[in-house]
């Protein structure tokens, strides 16, 4: 086609020949053959050009419809533009488009906020359909898949990532929804903790530890026991889950161990295969031991070994994470319970003893050692060999429990004697000049002379000077605490004497024999006896608080009466200590201690009631009863001590209320109402911040609510509105 539309040159037609002479004519004969190639060519133009415009036919037709519609188009917007510009020519109509491009231009705002507004809805929509089949994967069983969804949930709703600005901004439905959603981890949390008590029990008829690896609530059956841990862990409550669990362990399988009055031994028991979903036992026998002085540590620390590779292997299932969590909740308790009971009854009294204290500080590391490699406890952190650290003091140990019996030994002298030397005994008697009690004869210093001493003081002496030998003999620890030994008993010797002999002295002594530079030594080592008087006195009371075995099942009347004994004793304890303290310490001071005391056991009774899971209305009102008669046996003391200052240089006329001092008693007695107080009411107790003053908190007051009211339509309006009060 390019060929064609180039230009003809009419001299390409003819023949050289007739070209010779440019100037001259062309004959008839060349006109005639040059006007039939000029036809030829013609038509060979003709018919290119024809068969180019057939074989582009499309592309012409649709070149030509475009440029009808754009001239269709122009025409228009002509058309268009001469309408506009005959408007614009007139006010009224100008006001008239200003008020219709604003139309336009709301109607277009508007649109875009249905369009958000619909995209709201649907994510609103999807979370709260995610929240529905939460409760649907709970009802059939698929905990870990509930637990990944709720998790999930939480970071799409932000929970606990919004601040009170941010939360009053946003749509009022995510705030429901998170309601919703702490709702459902609730009860996922509470589903996961029944999983988890139905799989491992304490079966009296086999007694034992029974461990399921399927089980089942509701209509949910066969979960396993891998699923409700990865589920646990998944959400971040693994040590809550485990907490029950590792309270059953303590309580039956390692307290027992430790008990040597009635040894027990371990043996594992099976149906079959854990993976074929049979049952595993951690089986609690009697000991054939006899009862013997000599602990065996060996043998401790071997079945000790037995129930920690039962936890590794059939609770926790060989997963190292998990372990080190269960260790977590065992071990503290755990380690004090083999402190108390074990390691610190055989710290040697005796330095030829050490050797065989030796062998049980090798055992104790050896069986930490086995704690590390089931990962029971940190491999890095030395503060878990806790074992092993009590064991490496041994010497101290051994020097504080000499130093203990010197004092103790120093006490009883004192205490014996009335520092008098009898006449006969003086220096004019006849037995001093017979030299009959030389024993009590001793040289004067700077003077030639001898005197008679009473015998708590040469006995004390004789104590001091030996304990100062041992010290000469000791290593360096163990002579610091004989050092400290000999100087407390020389103090109470010296704080007697002094007391003793003033009223003697002269007149003009008595004024500077004040012996004031011994005050703040006696003072320090009063006050440390003192605190040991008190915690001695708090662990008492726990221990008697335990004997109510946490206020469980009171309304059955065997379980009744154990608790009503336990507080009997409460109040007998703390009547005993009332009369040893109320004659000999300041007012303050006796104000002080019997606040700690009574402090220790209000805080634990509350403690145990609040951590009650299930309480029936015959057991609330017999708790309430209980509670009741410990503060009506315990009102005149109160009393009593509202009376007493706690400074002597406080305002007579402040009067100072007894909660300040003792923060559990308006605890106890608002929950002593609580056990009797309709659920409405509870709720705006909390509501107005009545509980929250009397020391109760979120947790405490939903899981009581829970424990006390059946599950409903009202119970769970008045726990969403508990949880919109989080003080």
């Amino acid at each position: 086609m390019d060929a064609v539309l180039k230009s003809i040159d009419v001299r390409d037609l003819l023949s050289a020949a007739d070209l010779d002479d440019p100037s001259s004519p062309l004959s008839a004969p060349d006109l005639r053959l040059l006007i039939h190639r000029l036809d030829a060519h013609s038509q060979h133009i003709k018919s290119t050009v024809q068969s180019y415009l057939l074989s582009h036919h499309s592309h012409f037709a649709d070149l030509l419809s475009l440029s009808s519609s754009t001239f269709s188009d122009s025409l228009s917007l002509s058309s268009n533009l001469h309408s506009l510009l005959s408007l614009f020519s007139h006010g009224n109509d100008h006001r008239q488009i200003l008020s219709l491009l604003k139309e336009i231009q709301s109607t277009v705002a508007d649109l875009d906020a249905t369009k958000n507004q619909a995209s709201i809805m649907r994510v609103i929509v999807k979370l709260s359909e995610n929240l529905g089949n939460v409760k649907e994967l709970m009802r059939i069983g698929d905990v870990f898949a509930a637990a990944k969804c709720v998790k999930n949930l939480k970071t799409a709703l932000r929970v606990g990532d919004v601040d009170e600005e941010r939360e009053n901004e946003e749509v009022v439905v995510y705030g429901l929804l998170r309601n919703q959603w702490l709702l459902c981890f609730e009860e996922i949390q509470d589903l996961l903790v029944k999983f988890m008590n139905n799989a491992v029990s304490y079966d009296t008829d086999f007694g034992g530890i029974r461990v399921v690896y399927r089980s089942g609530v509701g209509e949910a059956h066969g979960v396993e026991l891998r699923t409700v841990m990865e589920a646990m862990d998944a959400l971040g409550i693994l040590d809550y889950g485990l907490a029950r669990t590792a309270d059953l362990f303590i309580k039956h399988a390692i307290a027992p161990a430790l008990n040597f009055n009635s040894p027990v031994s371990f043996l594992e028991e099976s149906s079959g295969s854990l993976v074929e979903g049979s049952d595993k036992i951690l089986k609690i026998v009697s000991s054939s031991e006899s009862k013997t002085d000599d602990i065996d540590s060996d043998a401790l620390f071997s079945r000790m070994t037995i129930v920690v590779k039962f936890i590794h292997q059939y609770i926790c299932l060989e997963n190292d994470p998990w372990m080190r969590c269960f260790g977590r909740l065992t071990w503290p308790r755990m380690s004090d319970l083999i402190i108390s009971n074990f390691l610190s009854k055989v710290v040697p009294d005796d330095a030829s003893k050490l050797v065989d204290f030796q062998k049980i500080m090798n055992s104790s590391s050896e069986f930490e050692t086995v704690l590390k490699e089931v990962m029971f406890i940190s491999d890095s952190d030395k503060n878990d060999e806790r074992l092993s650290n009590f064991a490496d003091n041994v010497e101290v140990h051994f020097a504080v429990r000499k130093k203990r019996e010197m004092l103790a030994n120093a006490r009883q002298l004192i205490l014996q004697c009335d520092f008098t030397v009898p006449e006969e005994f003086s220096s004019k008697g006849p037995k001093f000049r017979n030299n009959r009690y030389n024993d009590c004869a001793v040289n004067l210093l700077f003077s030639s002379e001898r005197c008679i001493v009473s015998l708590a003081a040469c006995q004390l002496m004789k104590l001091v000077h030996q304990t100062l030998k041992d010290v000469c003999l000791s290593s360096p620890r163990v002579a610091l605490e004989f050092y400290h030994a000999a100087r407390d008993v020389l103090l109470l010797y010296e704080a007697t004497i002094p007391i003793k002999y003033r009223p003697d002295f002269p007149s003009f002594l008595k004024e500077h024999a004040v012996f004031v530079d011994i005050a703040p030594r006696l003072q320090l080592l009063a006050e440390d006896i003192l605190q040991q008087h008190i915690q001695v006195t708090i662990s008492n009371l726990k221990e008697a608080v335990d004997g109510a075995d946490g206020f469980q099942n009171t309304h059955q009347m065997p379980q009744y009466e154990s608790v009503k004994f336990s507080l009997e004793r409460v109040i007998f304890i703390i009547e005993k200590v009332r009369i040893l303290w109320e004659p000999v310490l300041l007012p303050s001071t006796y104000k002080r201690c019997m606040c700690m005391a009574l402090e220790s056991v209000f805080s634990r009774i509350s403690q145990d009631i609040l951590l009650l899971d299930d309480i029936a209305a015959e057991e609330s009102l017999q708790l309430q009863r209980l509670i009741q008669s410990l503060l009506e046996s315990l009102a005149p003391l109160l009393e009593a001590l509202t009376t007493i200052k706690n400074d002597k240089n406080s305002d007579q006329s402040y009067s100072r209320p007894l909660e300040a001092d003792i923060p559990s008693l308006g605890k106890i007695l608002k929950l002593a109402e609580l056990l009797d107080m309709p659920l409405k009411s509870i709720t705006e107790a909390w509501e107005i911040g009545d509980l929250y003053g009397c020391g109760f908190i979120l947790t405490e007051v939903v899981d009581f609510i829970k424990a006390l009211f059946t599950d409903s339509p009202l119970r769970k309006d008045c726990l969403t509105r508990i949880y919109r009060i989080n003080f």
